[in-house]
């Protein structure tokens, strides 16, 4: 019987157990959720305390530690009610997610603008963001 519940408690953690991509993928699609419902919130969630946003190529951030970056977003959310991103193409390599999105909706206007949007993640957490902007 000990036998018989050992085997059953190690194929349960087996089947619960997630790479490190599925657990990349996960927290990118909660923020892309988190983002897409102007949720700030549910959207700072999953930024470590000592995320840094950047442009792509540049050396100093955009935005730099949690406090900094959720003023960022709040001013953004605040400001395009119908923001929306849609995720054309997803790719992940361990830790890093690479979403090819198209954003509608920003700061009230009908424009649409194409990002590539690189996501680090560690421990759980996404700690670096890097936007390639059309």
């Amino acid at each position: 019987m000990k036998k018989i519940l050992f085997v059953l408690l190690l194929l349960s953690a087996v089947s619960f157990a997630q790479s490190p991509e599925e657990k990349a993928v996960q927290v990118v699609q909660a923020q892309l959720e988190a983002y897409n419902q102007q949720d700030i919130k549910a959207f700072m969630k999953v930024f470590s305390e000592d995320i840094s946003i950047y442009n792509f190529g540049d050396s100093n951030p955009i935005a730099s530690g949690k406090e900094k970056v959720t003023e960022v977003y709040k001013n953004l959310f605040e400001s395009s009610p119908n923001l929306h991103s849609q995720v054309v193409n997803r790719s992940v390599i361990g830790n890093t997610v690479l979403d090819y999105e198209i954003i509608s909706g920003r700061q009230g206007g009908n424009e649409i603008s194409k990002i590539i949007a690189i996501y680090e993640i560690e421990n759980g957490l996404i700690k670096k963001a890097t936007f390639i902007r059309e």
